[in-house]
């Protein structure tokens, strides 16, 4: 009796231990492959392109930027606007389905496809019909990044168009002492890249340029018994309960 209990309870530790890989995410398969990249294929600098969707912030000024670096603005206007400056509210314009933005007074302009130093251009041709010597400033606001696994679920903006994977895993507060740090995988639509930065080697090959909406994925260390003993331990005291009574009842006799 004591032998059979006590199978019963190591039979069902092995059987939990089976659940603790169920929250590991974007495993290889046969169907999706985690493909080894080519730097030069995934690292180039390059501009965004703006796409539909995107979130654009935009200033416009005259005189070309004068505003912008004029050291006595109290003086090049008397009418003094510091506290209209303060007050100025930032405006956000969407991209619609059709790569076109709505913009005050000039109306609706086509930007898709061109970078924002490309769209600063286009725009202040058509404000120049309102500004003296017009001068554009474009920024994205919705331009980010998914970190997932170890470090926890994140969003992080990217805020320029060079900032590199270790950069946004810093930015995620780096890698956890539980994370895996030669399995990093970074999902770019339908590839798959799997970074290794446990080697000096490996950084120097997968220190990739982030695009937006890239998915980073860095694998966590797995505690079999742990985990097993957290996800299941009301079965597990069960088994033990019963194998206690059993040893106690067979005792008795």
């Amino acid at each position: 009796m004591t032998r059979f209990f006590l199978f019963l309870a190591i039979a069902g530790l092995l059987a939990s231990c089976a659940s603790y890989r169920q929250n590991i995410m974007f495993k290889p398969t046969d169907a999706a492959p985690a493909e080894a990249y080519q730097r030069e294929a995934v690292a180039v600098s390059k501009d965004y392109i703006i796409q539909p969707s995107d979130l654009l912030e935009i200033d416009i000024f005259s005189n070309k930027g004068e505003r912008i670096i004029d050291p006595n603005p109290e003086i090049s206007n008397p009418a003094n606007t510091n506290t209209a400056n303060q007050n100025r509210r930032r405006f956000q314009y969407l991209v619609d389905a059709k790569g076109e933005v709505k913009l005050p007074m000039i109306g609706t302009l086509r930007l898709v496809g061109l970078t924002l130093r490309e769209a600063e251009q286009v725009a202040q041709k058509e404000f120049e019909a309102y500004f003296k010597e017009a001068f554009v400033v474009m920024s994205f606001v919705n331009k980010r990044i998914v970190l997932l696994g170890a470090v926890g679920g994140q969003v992080i903006p990217l805020t320029n168009p060079t900032i590199t994977l270790a950069e946004a895993l810093a930015m995620g507060k780096g890698l956890p002492n539980d994370s895996k740090a030669h399995n990093i995988r970074v999902i770019r639509g339908d590839a798959v890249y799997q970074v290794d930065f446990s080697t000096i080697e490996g950084y120097r090959k997968g220190n990739m340029i982030m695009e937006s909406g890239d998915i980073v994925y860095v694998e966590p260390i797995r505690r079999p018994f742990t985990e097993a003993v957290r996800d299941n331990g009301g079965l597990l005291s069960i088994i033990i309960g019963l194998a206690t009574l059993g040893v106690i009842i067979y005792g008795q006799q």
